[in-house]
């Protein structure tokens, strides 16, 4: 049986198989840059396959699609979860700063027990405040402690500061507080810097009150620290009550035009003290008229 010859059982060498391909490569390359129609060859083709790659990738845009949805209705629910932590953070963090201001009050009011207890005799108790009028010609607040709890008329209402008011109408779970703003209520103080005793009475506006009958001469300046004087047994000696903010001195006038800023307020917060009366109590217009005539004289 004859053999094939030896050229055609192997095939071209490698030589000849690359000097092949380099002439193939050559005229692909002189027919692109000559002649233009490899590009539409190109075209045609892509245009006849495109359906093929369409059907072809269709299973894995499908996938990805369903892969999208679900990582979507993932993403609401997230959000939605976050959004409700969220509100509910914020409303317990703003609880948790209002009872962190409400504790730092509290702490405030025992350090002023504590002052007053080893300063006089008298006991405090603490009251919330229930009611505070919104006219503004009213200066009454209500307090949660009545007479139910020991409350009578006439004691005095401080807060951490200072002086507020005085009881004046009780209920059996409540009392009515008349405030040192009230024009019809009056508190003897003294002046801190020169121990100058005299009255000073409510206008009826807010966070204002006078000081009457003191000579143009006398010494007061603006900023002075008024304090209780503790005369008549009302209102226990040095607590604060006001601060002098306007004196208008006319020398045609016997009296100078005094006012003053009640350094507490009812505005600020919602826990006051209650004095406990003392033996000595008189009442505040009582008390009002006897000083003003000491003054006066």
């Amino acid at each position: 049986m004859d053999s094939a010859p030896q050229f055609f059982r192997h095939g071209p060498g490698p030589l000849a198989r690359l000097i092949l391909s380099i002439l193939l490569s050559c005229l692909l390359i002189m027919e692109d840059l000559r002649f233009k129609t490899i590009p539409e060859l190109r075209q045609g083709i892509g245009t006849i396959i495109y359906p093929l790659q369409q059907a072809a990738i269709f299973p894995v845009m499908v996938i990805d699609s369903i892969h999208e949805f679900i990582s979507n209705i993932d993403i609401v629910k997230e959000n939605a979860f976050l959004r409700d932590r969220y509100l509910r953070d914020s409303a317990r963090l703003l609880h948790l700063n209002a009872l962190e201001t409400e504790n730092e009050h509290l702490r405030k009011l025992l350090g002023a027990v504590n002052t007053i207890d080893s300063k006089t005799n008298a006991q405090a108790v603490m009251a919330e405040i229930l009611y505070v009028p919104r006219d503004p010609f009213s200066h009454k607040i209500t307090i949660n402690k009545g007479s139910l709890h020991d409350i009578q008329p006439g004691q005095v209402v401080i807060d951490n500061k200072g002086v507020i008011g005085q009881i004046t109408q009780i209920y059996p779970l409540g009392a009515e507080v008349t405030l040192i703003t009230d024009r019809d209520h009056s508190v003897p103080i003294q002046i801190v810097r020169n121990n100058i005793r005299t009255v000073i009475s409510g206008t009826g506006k807010n966070n204002e009150i006078e000081l009457r009958y003191l000579s143009v001469n006398t010494d007061i300046r603006i900023g002075d620290l008024l304090v209780t004087s503790g005369i008549g047994g009302v209102y226990p000696r040095g607590l604060p009550v006001a601060k002098i903010a306007e004196i208008k001195r006319h020398p045609a006038d016997h009296f100078a035009q005094i006012t003053g800023t009640p350094i507490a307020g009812v505005d600020r917060n919602r826990q006051v003290l209650i004095l406990s009366l003392l033996p000595s109590l008189t009442s505040s217009s009582e008390l009002t008229e006897n000083i003003t005539e000491d003054v006066k004289h």
